[in-house]
């Protein structure tokens, strides 16, 4: 019995269908550091135009 189960999870360990959560961590690693490069190299832009569009709607 135990010898079995040995043989079936030394198979299942060896199948390389779909991503695994390694591969899944790298992808959404490498998503948070575009996100955080793309915010900082255009914050201070997007932070003035919300400012000026606020400007704008408390003086009409």
């Amino acid at each position: 019995m135990l010898l079995k189960f040995y043989a079936w999870a030394l198979d299942h360990s060896k199948a390389e269908e779909g991503a695994t959560a390694v591969e899944y961590g790298i992808m959404v690693a490498a998503i948070a550091v575009a996100i955080l490069t793309v915010v900082f190299l255009i914050g201070d832009e997007l932070a003035a135009l919300f400012q000026t569009v606020l400007d704008k709607l408390i003086a009409a």
